[in-house]
């Protein structure tokens, strides 16, 4: 639904700047500038609409536009969920620190509440700890 909302903003703004920028050249580039970053911003989440996998092994995680990365449980220092209020609104990340680098995960990007990934990462981490330890 978000990668459709993205796209649809994209069309909205070139269909402002047809309806108003007139002859204008600064309302079109930057019109035309914002509609191309939307619509890349909707190719990713079509293209990798996974943002995190778990098993056994560990975590992969996309990075940058569509990148993906393996995060092997022993490198995955902390798994917690950052709750902050802002101005009325609350927003929950699911937050992997791997160390070396931190990843940041919204609902939007996991599709569903980030506490209860965190704690189904948290099940799985245990149990490949504990298939580890009995091997």
């Amino acid at each position: 639904m978000l990668p459709v909302t993205k796209l649809l903003g994209a069309v909205a703004l070139v269909v402002l700047v047809v309806a108003f920028g007139g002859n204008d050249p600064v309302q079109w580039v930057l019109a035309l500038a914002v509609a191309a970053g939307l619509t890349g911003w909707a190719l990713r989440d079509l293209i990798r609409p996974v943002r995190l996998a778990a098993d056994l092994t560990g975590i992969t995680v996309v990075t940058g536009y569509a990148a993906r990365r393996q995060l092997p449980w022993s490198q995955i220092e902390q798994i917690r969920v950052d709750t902050r209020a802002r101005r009325g609104i609350r927003s929950n990340l699911l937050e992997i620190d791997a160390g070396d680098s931190l990843h940041l995960l919204s609902v939007h990007e996991l599709g569903t509440e980030p506490d209860e990934v965190a704690e189904a990462l948290a099940e799985l981490r245990e149990a490949a700890t504990t298939a580890e330890t009995s091997s």
